[in-house]
Parts: C-alpha cells; sequence; structure tokens
C-alpha cells in the first residue's frame, strides 16, 4: 500500500480531496466538503515542498481536525433579532399602540378588534367607539386608557 501512496506523489492528495468534493455532492451534509478541502490543503503544501508521506498524512490529520471548529462557526446561524423581533410575541408588539373599542369596557373588561383578530382588555369603564391605548400585556390580556 506505501508503494502504491508513493508512486502517486503529490496528486494522490488532490485526487483524494476531489474525490471527497464529489461524494459530499451525492450525499451532502457538509461533512466531506471539509474533509476534501484538508486533502487539497495537504496536496498543494505537498507541492510547494518535498514533505514524506508520513508528515502529509500528519498534516490531513490536523487540517481535518481544523475544520471541525471552523465548520461549526460558520454553519451556526446568526440570530437576526432586527427581521421580527415579536416572532411568538404577539401580544408585546401592541404595546403603545392605540385601538379602538369594539364592545365598551364594563366592570373593567371589554374588547378590542385588531386586525382579524379580537383581544380582551382591562381598563377603567370606557363606552364603545372610544380610542384607547395599550399600557400593559399579560399573556392575551391587554391592559389600556383613555388614548
Amino acid at each position: 500500500m506505501t508503494d502504491m501512496f508513493v508512486s502517486l506523489g503529490n496528486w494522490n492528495w488532490l485526487i483524494l480531496g476531489f474525490i471527497l468534493m464529489a461524494l459530499e455532492v451525492l450525499a451532502p451534509g457538509i461533512f466531506l466538503f471539509w474533509l476534501g478541502l484538508a486533502a487539497l490543503l495537504v496536496g498543494l503544501v505537498s507541492f510547494a515542498a518535498a514533505i514524506s508521506w508520513q508528515i502529509q498524512l500528519v498534516m490531513f490529520a490536523i487540517f481535518a481536525a481544523a475544520a471541525v471548529p471552523v465548520w461549526r462557526r460558520l454553519a451556526k446561524p446568526k440570530p437576526d433579532a432586527s427581521a421580527s423581533p415579536f416572532l411568538n410575541k404577539r401580544s408585546e408588539a401592541l404595546l403603545g399602540r392605540e385601538f379602538t373599542l369594539e364592545k365598551p369596557i364594563i366592570d373593567g373588561t371589554g374588547t378590542v378588534r385588531i386586525g382579524d383578530t379580537v383581544w380582551r382588555v382591562a381598563g377603567p369603564d370606557t363606552p364603545a367607539g372610544t380610542r384607547v391605548k395599550v399600557v400593559q400585556v399579560d399573556g392575551a390580556n391587554l391592559t389600556v386608557a383613555a388614548a
């Protein structure tokens, strides 16, 4: 086996790298890509300097191991809080907004229509049609005050 490894010379790393990257296309998972990249790097370094095959194997192991943290850093999705800061917090997005009462607030409870949803509101007794401002949010319950 060592005769075959030595007989190909520097080309064996480039061939191995391209084979691993081709296998990545057939079975995607991004794992073989980094091994292929490590093999290509060893091939390029071995073209630049005459290195024994034992050191080339050690270099391949080092490059492949170093690829893991690089892959994790690149693969980690960056949270984009500005895109939708109130995702799964719909009621918090209503804080400070003004709406018109659909049903009057009687004995501290009434309703307001927001979009296609009717929300229960709490606050001082107020007639229907009055503009109110959301001042506090507690789950699906909104506390309002006169706007």
